[in-house]
């Protein structure tokens, strides 16, 4: 089953418009998108296959981790992860 996976890190220091750059590259082959720019924090949401929840929250802040240090980004802690499945009756990946 496809999830989308939504990944917030939080450090000391703003993120620079080319930080989150390097992060949407980092991520563009999971269907990802980049957040962060100016603020303490940066994110991504990406789509990853598991057979449930727990599986896709796993999957996803491994492929953030990943990511991040691919796009040279502090590993600072992840404080938030939330995942939707495509059954998911939101209507839309939050």
């Amino acid at each position: 089953m496809k999830w989308s996976v939504s990944v917030l890190a939080e450090g000391d220091r703003e993120v620079s418009q080319e930080e989150v750059v390097e992060l949407a590259e980092a991520v563009a082959g999971l269907g990802g998108i980049a957040s962060g720019i100016g603020t303490m924090h940066y994110g991504a949401q990406l789509m990853v296959e598991a057979d449930d929840r727990a599986g896709a929250v796993e999957r996803g802040t491994a492929e953030f981790v990943k990511a991040a240090a691919r796009a040279g980004l502090p590993a600072w802690p992840i404080t938030f992860v939330d995942a939707l499945s495509e059954d998911d009756d939101q209507g839309d990946f939050e």
